[in-house]
């Protein structure tokens, strides 16, 4: 197990699992930096998450879920997405959620992707009840879910000031609204897997939170698999 996928995969499930929407109960657990075995097994109870890092492990020939290549492939994107077949991918999910409603995956065997992106936008319910009128919760949701990039205003090392575009819907389909500014937070309870920020570092953001400090190249990543992701699903401004 590599204890640096641990703590990255750590980083970005955090959010979420404070929330309850997945994982399992305790989610400071996961913000102890030393407990990387404990972080492996909550990991594993990521359902959904942890089903795409097998699936991503497996195409690309690699023997553990949580290499530190296939948890980035995962959050940010990287060149192990274009190894893994979108029809095997929708096959692995079917088993996986059978039963679930809602979802535009099950129609996605030739554009289906293994990034967090087409979790929230074809995988959960949420983007159809945009149309045909836009649906306030559900935008929310999914700008709040998705894995967005930010620029720090203001640093340190519980909270900070960043500037990001939020997803907006503009009557047919969904695009990246003006900038806005927003605090957020780096810890909870004394703990967090980042040494702190400072101004003009680019940031992933999972809803009010800083997952990580990401280099340009990471950030475009996270926008491009993105929108690929809305393309396919006819979700994006041309």
């Amino acid at each position: 197990m590599s204890a640096e996928g641990a703590l990255m995969f750590a980083r970005y499930a955090y959010p979420p699992n404070e929330l309850g929407y997945c994982g399992p109960a305790d989610a400071a657990a996961l913000l102890r930096r030393e407990a990387t075995a404990d972080i492996e097994w909550r990991a594993r109870q990521f359902e959904g998450a942890w089903c795409y890092l097998q699936f991503l492990a497996e195409t690309a020939g690699l023997p553990d879920p949580l290499d530190v290549r296939v948890v980035e492939a995962y959050w940010i994107g990287n060149e192990l997405l274009e190894l893994a077949d979108p029809a095997a991918l929708v096959e692995r999910l079917t088993d996986r959620f059978r039963g679930q409603l809602g979802g535009t995956w099950r129609e996605a065997a030739r554009r289906a992707l293994a990034h967090h992106s087409f979790q929230v936008f074809e995988v959960y319910p949420w983007a159809p009840m945009l149309r045909p009128d836009g649906n306030p919760t559900a935008l929310s949701v999914l700008d709040r879910c998705r894995i967005r990039t930010g620029e720090v205003l203001t640093g340190g090392h519980e909270v900070a000031t960043v500037r990001s575009r939020p997803l907006v819907w503009d009557g047919t389909a969904t695009a990246t609204g003006d900038w806005q500014e927003e605090t957020v937070r780096l810890s909870a309870g004394g703990r967090t897997l980042i040494d702190g920020v400072s101004p003009g570092d680019r940031v992933a953001l999972h809803w009010d939170w800083v997952c990580d400090v990401l280099s340009e190249e990471q950030a475009l990543r996270i926008e491009s698999f993105e929108a690929r992701t809305r393309t396919g699903l006819g979700l994006l401004v041309p």
